[in-house]
């Protein structure tokens, strides 16, 4: 596999670890790149995390090009950006939503994600071995999207 697989997270998780730990634990965001570039072994990783909508959005575009399959936290933006969704619905491979929280468990507001339609599939509330978890089934579906592919 030469694509790489990306790993998109949105906002306030750079406050992991610090950010309500009683909730999402003591893991920083620096710990979970370093599980999933451990989980991807050869596989090119691009991870990155930040607190606008703009540039999530402009990363999707680019995965959409470029990567092999996605990991993304939307964070906050899964109950509220349709734009983020839209972006989404672009992306052409297997594509997993994530969430450290079991966010069915939490207050209501929580409950409905725009992004769960548009994606292959969802984590959610395995903490943050999640992250290494999707890598590793994005991996698995990629290889057996390419087998697929290859003519007989």
């Amino acid at each position: 596999m030469s694509k790489p697989i990306y790993v998109l997270n949105g906002p306030n998780l750079n406050r992991l670890g610090r950010r309500e730990p009683e909730i999402y634990g003591h893991t920083t965001l620096a710990d979970v790149e370093k599980m999933c570039r451990a989980a991807a072994g050869d596989t090119p990783l691009e991870f990155r995390q930040s607190n606008s909508e703009t540039q999530l959005i402009d990363w999707l575009h680019e995965a959409s090009d470029e990567a092999a399959g996605l990991v993304i936290n939307p964070a906050a933006y899964t109950f509220t950006s349709m734009a983020i969704m839209d972006a989404l619905k672009m992306f052409p491979a297997p594509a997993i939503e994530l969430h450290i929280t079991n966010i069915h468990r939490r207050e209501p507001m929580y409950h409905k994600s725009l992004m769960s339609g548009v994606v292959t599939s969802v984590i959610a509330g395995l903490g943050a071995r999640g992250y290494p978890t999707a890598v590793q089934a994005l991996k698995e579906m990629i290889t057996e999207a390419e087998k697929e592919t290859v003519p007989a």
